[in-house]
């Protein structure tokens, strides 16, 4: 189990859903707030957003992938589109505030050792890392000291790299991880889902897993739940025309809050690692269970025979398992057909 601020996380809690703003925001503070209100209608646990500095992250030459082009102005380079969706240093605080006084948890993603160290001062309560950043082992070694609970997600990886990374969180002795299962592409294919990765995860590195949901719907996510995913993550958006690379694979606030009911409901479906019978079973169990029961007349002082017995309802009586307690013992009285034994009718 692993707590972040007031939450706690793992199988016997229930599953943590991350509202993944991400730069959906358009770089607008207000527009960040309004999606903040909307999450929290919706009931998520936390919002996410995204810490970085154009000038940091990427040369002014680095191309878009795909989705990105096809969802952003043609004639802005990819630089231009990281530089027009960065939050300042004081809209960072102004909304960690507001997440502060709206009671939801704040979550932010750095993408370099700096915006790592300004979250960690900011008073984040937990990190998470982009899928391309598993490689990123300066990042991840900060993060590993700063012993804090540390989301990484997977998307684009193999297990060598996943456990390079992870060899800095054991060095610097920080268990406080939970590995997220994820695919790199907005959205992505079913085919390429493969959610029998989260078992993987979960046996190779004996951390908890979530899933960072990037395909469209919700059968995926219910699906990761019952495969024993603890964290659920899905972009967040009020309105998908607005403009951004994110926005048009992200989830609108109805769709949010059914997906938060479904993931709620089958956890409580999935129930816990346990056999027994239910309260509401009982009545049940003791109508259609069969107990041993006389299909004739027996005497006093008659010795109880195999052929003396068979087995009826209701099962408020002997059940089979007690015929060797029953064979060979005589009756303390006479008892009539279709009586269902009890012990103390007869003699030791």
């Amino acid at each position: 189990m692993i707590k972040i601020k007031n939450k706690k996380i793992g199988q016997n809690n229930k599953v943590f859903v991350i509202a993944e703003i991400g730069v959906n925001h358009c770089g607008k503070l207000n527009l960040a707030k309004k999606m903040v209100d909307q999450a929290i209608k919706c009931g998520a646990d936390a919002v996410k957003f995204q810490t970085y500095t154009a000038q940091n992250l990427a040369t002014t030459s680095t191309k878009k992938v795909n989705y990105q082009f096809n969802n952003t102005k043609k004639n802005e380079t990819h630089y231009q589109m990281l530089k027009s969706l960065e939050l300042s240093k004081k809209n960072h605080k102004e909304l960690f505030n507001y997440c502060k006084k709206k009671n939801i948890i704040f979550l932010s993603t750095p993408y370099d050792e700096d915006s790592a160290k300004f979250l960690n001062q900011l008073g984040c309560a937990a990190f998470k890392t982009s899928s391309a950043d598993i490689v990123d082992l300066n990042l991840h070694e900060y993060l590993a000291k700063s012993k804090k609970p540390v989301i990484i997600s997977t998307g684009m990886s193999n297990l060598e790299e996943i456990e390079n990374c992870l060899k800095i969180y054991k060095k610097f002795k920080n268990n406080k991880i939970i590995l997220l299962h994820c695919v790199s592409n907005y959205p992505c294919s079913l085919k390429s889902l493969n959610l029998k990765s989260i078992t993987l995860l979960q046996n190779k590195f004996k951390f908890m897993v979530g899933y960072s949901d990037h395909s469209i719907g919700n059968k995926a996510a219910i699906a990761s739940v019952a495969l024993g995913a603890v964290l659920i993550e899905k972009h967040f958006t009020i309105n998908r025309l607005l403009p951004g690379p994110d926005q048009k694979t992200s989830i609108t606030p109805k769709e949010l809050t059914k997906i938060i009911q479904d993931i709620h409901l089958t956890k409580r479906i999935l129930g816990e690692y346990k056999k027994e019978c239910q309260k509401e079973e009982i009545e049940m169990k003791k109508i259609s269970r069969k107990s041993l029961t006389l299909n004739c007349n027996i005497y006093k002082n008659e010795k109880i025979k195999r052929n003396h017995l068979s087995l009826k309802r209701p099962g408020t009586g002997l059940l089979f398992f007690n015929i060797k307690k029953v064979l060979g013992k005589c009756a303390k009285r006479d008892l009539k057909k279709n009586y269902q034994l009890k012990l103390n009718d007869l003699k030791k």
